[in-house]
């Protein structure tokens, strides 16, 4: 079975059935323009956004765990209820699956542990943010993730949560849906359902294969 006919038989439906994972609807994201970029965002501040334009407004989001390890196996948003008629591998602009070998998926690559959903303009408000404190701490900026995801995710006294919701400016709407990845560094691929109309219904990005 390929990962793109796994991922239509896990996530067709309107639920999960399956024995080894536990779903979450853990919050809403927000997308200012439809433009969905999937990426670790403490080691890619430019990536690109899917060829498929989303809705814009503010969707569920779901964390799929893997039971035995409680790591993230697949992030989800859901922008309608509509049936799934068929599912593609994401892409972004140049990307072709004709050019994809057997076995080869497009995806990002995740150095920090870490990936995250978030509209094309909420990356440029968080690289906005991070010139800005590179800017005014000079010598003592530890970084982004230091300076801004780290103390969503740990505390004094050790992990906080696996995921997060973050604004990088209070005056841009656009929320960061970040989460850990399944068992942390990897090359990961995301995943797009569509309706009868062409029109998506989900997005999924896979971190550990379950079948």
């Amino acid at each position: 079975m390929t990962h793109l006919e796994n991922i239509k038989k896990l996530f067709s439906k309107d639920f999960v059935e399956n024995p080894l994972l536990e779903s979450f609807e853990v919050g809403k994201v927000y997308l200012s323009s439809g433009k969905l970029v999937a990426c670790d965002p403490v080691i890619t501040n430019d990536m690109q956004p899917f060829t498929t334009v989303f809705p814009k407004g503010t969707f569920s989001v779901l964390l799929h765990k893997e039971r035995e390890s409680n790591c993230v196996a697949y992030a989800e948003i859901i922008f309608s209820s509509s049936d799934v008629s068929e599912w593609k591998l994401a892409t972004t602009e140049g990307q072709q699956t004709k050019d994809l070998a057997e076995g080869e998926i497009f995806g990002y690559p995740v150095e920090s542990g870490m990936g995250c959903f978030m509209d094309v303009e909420t990356q440029e408000s968080l690289n906005a943010l991070e010139q800005k404190l590179y800017h005014s701490k000079g010598v003592d900026f530890m970084g982004i993730y230091e300076e801004f995801f780290h103390e969503h995710f740990f505390d004094e006294n050790g992990a906080i949560d696996q995921y997060a919701f973050l604004k990088p400016s209070e005056e841009e709407a656009g929320t960061i849906f970040a989460f850990e990845t399944g068992y942390g560094e990897g090359f990961y691929a995301s995943y797009i359902a569509y309706d009868k109309n062409g029109a998506p219904v989900k997005i999924i990005t896979e971190f550990i294969e379950i079948s």
